[in-house]
């Protein structure tokens, strides 16, 4: 199993980058995300891997975090959610952000996903939500239903879950406030950032 590879960055494209180990160049597909952050050509990056195989090809799939492998490697035990689904969801969210979605039982907020629909949003919570909460960093936030009623408001008026996940966590202990005022609260926020 290769878990992380740490070599000189070669090249990147939009949804995978090279990295030079010894003379060999490892082809690592990477959320689309981290193609703008992942370094400087002719730099030496670190990246935790996961291999996987399908039908008889060996395929990396790399993340600057572990927290991001892990989450990766969470989603695939899902049915329905492959590497595709998975990279789209940390693309979209940093690992963070999806996990406590998924803690909260937020599957509207993952359902904005491109390629992920509500189905497979509410399969990821239903089968992720127990595990998360017990060892991932993210599920000791305070994820309450009142939080997840702002979120699908925040979601309605069109803001990405990047955008919403930042707002919800930035009110925290609003919970005895009406929704209508949680909103209130969350746009001035979001006004300002």
């Amino acid at each position: 199993m290769i878990t992380s590879i740490f070599g000189v960055l070669q090249s990147v494209a939009d949804a995978h980058v090279v990295i030079s180990v010894g003379g060999i160049g490892f082809q690592i597909f990477v959320p689309p995300s981290v193609t703008d952050t992942v370094g400087v050509i002719g730099h030496e990056v670190r990246m935790n891997t996961s291999l996987l195989m399908r039908d008889d090809v060996p395929f990396l799939y790399g993340f600057p975090t572990m927290e991001g492998k892990r989450l990766f490697d969470s989603m695939l035990a899902v049915s329905g959610v492959g590497p595709r689904y998975a990279l789209a969801i940390l693309s979209t969210m940093t690992p963070d952000e999806a996990a406590v979605a998924i803690v909260s039982g937020n599957a509207e907020l993952l359902s904005v996903v491109p390629g992920i629909g509500k189905r497979t949003a509410a399969r990821i919570v239903i089968d992720l939500q127990a595990k998360l909460q017990k060892d991932w960093k993210a599920a000791g936030l305070d994820v309450s239903s009142t939080n997840t009623d702002l979120s699908a408001a925040l979601q309605a008026l069109g803001y990405s879950p990047v955008e919403i996940q930042n707002a919800v966590s930035n009110l925290a202990g609003v919970d005895e406030l009406s929704l209508e005022e949680q909103v209130r609260l969350a746009l001035r926020d979001l006004a300002r950032g």
